[in-house]
């Protein structure tokens, strides 16, 4: 494992660009790598909210400049999502290994399914959500996608897209705006039960802050379709590290 810290600045560069690019947090496809390179479940989860959190606020920032969201109900997303992720520490806890591996690799088979089923609208208007809706839909999935190292954006573009008829490119700047809440939450959670390597982390994060600038950039100039089909090919490929992560245990 001591070799794996030589290569996880390039790993924090690919999962900086995937979460800019994407408006995820990352921790969809930094848990199984981080399986991979021998790292146990609970630890991986724990490490990637540090990267989630340093990708997610760099990323917003270009995304508000650039007029992505509005910024009141993405605050109430948010804040749904920092209060569903208070619990997410005490779930990793009292959840086994294996189940955790098993929840996460259902959820990436989900996820891909959903983004199978949505039909991309080049014009989609914009769409008034309640906000109580807005809060409760934080909370439930912050909750969730912490407990299983994710930062609930995979979970949440497809459900703002697919479901609510948000506009793909502004769910994918909301998502990684809930994600600046949901991994803050994860860890302070995480942090107050032991769980965080503080170094791992500061690794992770240094090589996501020039990842994110980068992938973020990527995001609006690629067209909406081919975004689609990039996502769809990034579940297959976090599924496969999943399932071999669970067949090796």
């Amino acid at each position: 494992m001591f070799e794996s810290l030589y290569i996880l600045p390039f790993v924090g560069v690919f999962v900086g660009f995937i979460s800019g690019f994407f408006g995820i947090g990352g921790g969809a496809i930094l848990v199984p790598v981080l399986l991979a390179f021998g790292y146990d479940i609970k630890s991986a989860i724990a490490d990637a909210t540090m990267l989630m959190l340093t990708a997610a606020i760099f990323g917003s920032y270009f995304n508000y400049k650039r007029a992505k969201y509005e910024l009141r109900g993405a605050i109430i997303l948010g804040l749904g999502a920092a209060f569903g992720s208070l619990f997410s520490g005490f779930i990793v806890e009292a959840v086994p290994e294996l189940a955790l591996k098993i929840t996460l690799a259902c959820v990436i088979a989900f996820n891909f399914y959903r983004l199978l089923r949505i039909n991309i609208h080049e014009n989609t208007g914009d769409v008034n959500i309640p906000e109580i809706w807005l809060f409760i839909i934080g909370a439930v999935i912050a909750a969730f996608a912490i407990s299983i190292g994710m930062g609930g954006a995979v979970f949440l573009t497809p459900l703002l897209v697919g479901v609510l008829g948000v506009d793909i490119k502004k769910a994918i700047s909301l998502g990684l705006f809930f994600v600046i809440f949901s991994s803050f939450g994860g860890f302070v959670s995480m942090s107050y039960n032991g769980l965080i390597d503080y170094k791992i982390g500061a690794i992770l994060s240094v090589g996501g802050l020039v990842g994110v600038y980068f992938g973020t950039l990527a995001h609006h100039k690629i067209e909406k379709h081919k975004q689609k089909l990039a996502l769809m090919g990034l579940n297959i490929i976090t599924f496969s590290l999943v399932m071999r992560s669970i067949f090796l245990s």
